[in-house]
């Protein structure tokens, strides 16, 4: 059974809407209006449109992050992904982790950023769960009322390569220049930071899961599912991604169906800067990379596979004397 971990009162989240102006050179934001709570930001995440996807003007309802995280764990890299069933779009996808940025970040948008990475992705390993540092600073630390923190042996959040393109809030160049782009259907800003999260070599048996927070009547509550872990890795070679997609139980890769998949828009193609995409297939987006998804074991290779595994539960492994 699902586990609560926090409750939180939705009223007490404020965003503002954003002005945002773009240029083939740049783009900048800045806060426009009186601050918005969760409700009255949704009423405002309706499509608009742009003439031009280099250069305009544009009013959108909100600011939002996300993290393109690549996870370093047993000397290879991973993309992390998150499974999410979007209340207000009514669709389930696979995404990178976001949140909304609250009025009093819109000018630091990289700290929402590191804490959502401390609310959405939980590290666990049989002496507990690891906390995590970016730099010289301690990621908070969000259920530690529930969950037992491993301090000892945190992981290190760096940030890796930026953006080409400047983004300024006002008149302030924003830190490890994140990628930016307006997501016309839902009248949003985007800002995609590019980070490395290291897992130390001694935390054995490593499980991954993602916790999300869901509006349940009129509280947000998050809660943790070891049945649904809902966090998968897409394995990177040479820093390009694979077709494929994998949960960690116990140290213990295992391959994740993609029948029927979608990613979110941020995986869709993006003109200038916009993106006019909700979501995109996961066939499509292989597609559209030059990617092609590994093949499907033979009825043969199966029952080898099975074979194998039979074995090792009746063949015990022989005891080293000491």
């Amino acid at each position: 059974m699902p586990r609560t971990l926090i409750r939180k009162n939705p009223s007490n989240f404020k965003t503002l809407p954003l002005f945002v102006e773009a240029t083939p050179e740049g783009l900048s934001y800045q806060s426009v209006g009186m601050p918005l709570n969760f409700a009255q930001t949704l009423q405002r995440r309706k499509p608009v449109s742009v003439a031009d996807a280099e250069r305009f003007a544009v009013e959108l309802a909100n600011l939002g992050v996300s993290v393109r995280l690549t996870l370093h764990w047993q000397n290879r890299d991973y993309w992390v992904l998150v499974r999410q069933r979007r209340q207000d779009r009514g669709d389930v996808v696979l995404k990178l982790i976001s949140g909304y940025v609250p009025a009093h970040e819109l000018n630091i948008p990289l700290h929402t950023a590191i804490q959502e990475i401390a609310e959405e992705c939980l590290l666990e390993t049989p002496e507990g769960w690891l906390g995590g540092r970016f730099n010289d600073t301690w990621l908070p630390a969000p259920y530690s009322s529930a969950l037992h923190y491993r301090e000892a042996l945190p992981f290190r959040l760096t940030p890796l390569s930026g953006s080409a393109r400047p983004v300024r809030c006002a008149n302030l160049q924003l830190l490890e220049r994140p990628r930016a782009y307006v997501h016309l259907p839902t009248a949003s800003l985007q800002l995609i930071y590019d980070l490395r999260l290291e897992v130390p070599k001694e935390a054995k048996s490593l499980s991954l899961f993602h916790v999300d927070e869901r509006l349940e009547g009129d509280q947000l509550v998050a809660r943790l599912d070891r049945k649904r872990p809902d966090l998968y890795l897409m394995p990177l070679q040479d820093g390009e991604p694979l077709a494929e997609l994998y949960t960690l139980k116990k140290g213990q890769l295992s391959p994740a169906g993609t029948r029927g998949l979608y990613l979110a828009e941020s995986f869709a193609r993006q003109d200038g800067w916009l993106v006019r995409e909700e979501r995109i297939r996961w066939k499509d987006w292989l597609r559209q990379q030059g990617l092609t998804p590994p093949e499907k074991p033979t009825g043969l290779a199966r029952l080898r596979g099975k074979a194998k595994q039979l074995l090792k539960k009746i063949v015990p492994r022989k005891k080293v004397s000491s």
